[in-house]
């Protein structure tokens, strides 16, 4: 059995959920209420009415309950703007309380009936009385979120080693499987303070540009096998993954000599090439 559903991201998230359209005719930028396991909130529809099975959901599937009129979002960017006022005032409650955890960014939801409180913290923490102080400070439902430490970069933005914004901060997808064998695919250095980006774990490019080079790996020969060439038969020594080129070593008596061809240039056993490993 098919079902139509539309997929729908919230603010510091970069996961898309699907939800029911309910009736209703979204289109992708359109702001939407919809319900979720925490009550109403408010999304933003990235991906329009498609058909999917029940089988193929990870969760419920619940539904968008009204769009969202422009007043009510610049609404809800006002309650966000002052919620995250009483950053500083939360941080000393904390304080006061002797609590091992930071405070990362204090929210909002879209009605202004409830502060959003996301934190870190290396261990579990008790705030039960927290939770109640804040309450009876702010006069509204109080939620204290613990988030990981790519949430905490993804919230606050910053900039990666590249120089360039962190991919998390820029939508580029959710990266939670980001592994070693990705950086071995694209010949890093596996020193971990190279590959890992602010957040202390490996950076997330290494994931969103790995497809490219699995699909280059495929196609290239392994290093040290033999491939032909129009100047003869050769040995691989270096394989340029992203530009597709080949560099290989010819060797004459005690000369060695290493030139560099288009991987349509050569040809070699194709059991040699390397196996798609995740």
């Amino acid at each position: 059995m098919q079902i139509n559903v539309v997929g729908v991201k919230f603010k510091n998230s970069n996961h898309i959920y699907s939800f029911s359209p309910n009736g209703l005719n979204v289109k992708k930028g359109d702001y939407v209420i919809v319900e979720t396991e925490r009550g109403e909130d408010l999304g933003v529809v990235v991906k329009e009415q498609y058909e999917t099975t029940p089988e193929e959901l990870v969760s419920a599937l619940k539904n968008i309950v009204k769009i969202a009129t422009p007043e009510m979002v610049k609404k809800a960017e006002e309650y966000d703007k002052k919620a995250s006022e009483h950053t500083e005032q939360i941080k000393q409650i904390v304080k006061s309380f002797n609590l091992d955890m930071k405070i990362v960014k204090v929210e909002a939801n879209f009605d202004n009936s409830k502060l959003v409180i996301n934190f870190t913290s290396d261990n579990r923490v008790d705030f039960r009385e927290l939770v109640k102080k804040l309450a009876e400070t702010f006069k509204t439902r109080v939620e204290l979120r613990q988030i990981g430490s790519r949430d905490e970069v993804r919230m606050l933005g910053g900039f990666g080693p590249c120089g360039k914004i962190c991919c998390c901060v820029q939508n580029f997808g959710e990266f939670d499987h980001v592994s070693m064998k990705m950086a071995k695919n694209q010949n890093l250095s596996l020193n971990p303070n190279s590959i890992s980006g602010l957040c202390g774990k490996l950076m997330c490019c290494l994931a969103y540009e790995n497809q490219t080079y699995q699909e280059s790996i495929r196609l290239m020969p392994k290093i040290n096998c033999e491939v032909k060439t129009k100047d003869g038969v050769g040995v691989v020594v270096y394989n340029n993954l992203l530009d597709r080129k080949v560099d290989v070593k010819f060797t004459k008596g005690d000369d060695s000599e290493i030139k560099t061809y288009d991987l349509e240039e050569i040809k070699f056993n194709k059991d040699n090439n390397i196996k798609n490993e995740n």
